[in-house]
């Protein structure tokens, strides 16, 4: 499987630092007390200084969406969204070890972090520009198809397994109590992105390592460099 970034995106968004982890043997009786609360503490300490509208990650991608003609208010990337639950309700529901893991990294980080099941994925993975007539199934079943030239991660198949790029994923590849192999996405567009993508993708990595006894394989992905392959 192939992992990348069309080229024309990395024209537009000249900022973007994807990060990648790739790891087999996940299993969803892990269980991950201990990063959650101290990834949850991290947040919630940011977020006495600020909001998450403020902060510097979030920022970066709310100049994405209007580069998008997404209104960035409507349409959040899924960083802010989580942090603005978080926020408001103190802490985020559990749903599966690796997403309530990946979910309190994504809050300490103030980054997006996408987890695909690749059991799910036909072929190869491309975060691109949609044609329109690509398939999007949602949590409840039913079947969307992408605006033209929204941005969405698309498979060899054309099925769509994210819609407005970090804005909302599908059920289609969603992580579930079966999935043993995934693939991690982080996504950051801010100043201080190649640093701090490189620290969360390897703080996961870590926590992987930790938790699951597994041995994730990594990058750090750069226009020069743009593409993962395992």
């Amino acid at each position: 499987m192939r992992f990348q970034h069309a080229s024309d995106l990395w024209q537009d968004f000249p900022h973007l630092v994807p990060g990648v982890i790739f790891t087999r043997g996940i299993t969803h009786d892990a269980s991950v007390d201990r990063p959650v609360a101290e990834f949850s503490a991290a947040a919630a300490e940011r977020l006495t200084a600020t909001q998450e509208s403020g902060l510097p990650e979030v920022q970066a991608w709310r100049r994405a969406f209007s580069a998008m003609g997404l209104r960035p208010t409507q349409y959040r990337c899924a960083s802010e969204s989580l942090l603005r639950r978080f926020r408001k309700e103190g802490s985020l529901p559990r749903i599966h070890p690796l997403i309530d893991l990946c979910n309190a990294a994504s809050l300490a980080y103030g980054i997006p972090v996408g987890v695909f099941d690749v059991s799910r994925i036909n072929g190869n993975l491309e975060v691109r520009y949609a044609d329109g007539d690509e398939a999007y199934e949602t949590f409840s079943g039913e079947v969307e198809h992408p605006d033209p030239h929204e941005v969405i991660f698309a498979d060899d198949t054309r099925r769509a397994h994210a819609r407005r790029w970090t804005n909302r994923q599908s059920g289609y590849s969603a992580v579930r109590d079966s999935t043993a192999d995934v693939l991690i996405i982080v996504e950051g567009l801010h100043e201080t992105a190649p640093a701090d993508v490189a620290k969360l993708t390897g703080a996961l990595a870590d926590e992987l390592r930790v938790h699951w006894s597994v041995a994730p394989e990594t990058a750090v992905l750069t226009r020069a460099s743009p593409r993962f392959v395992r």
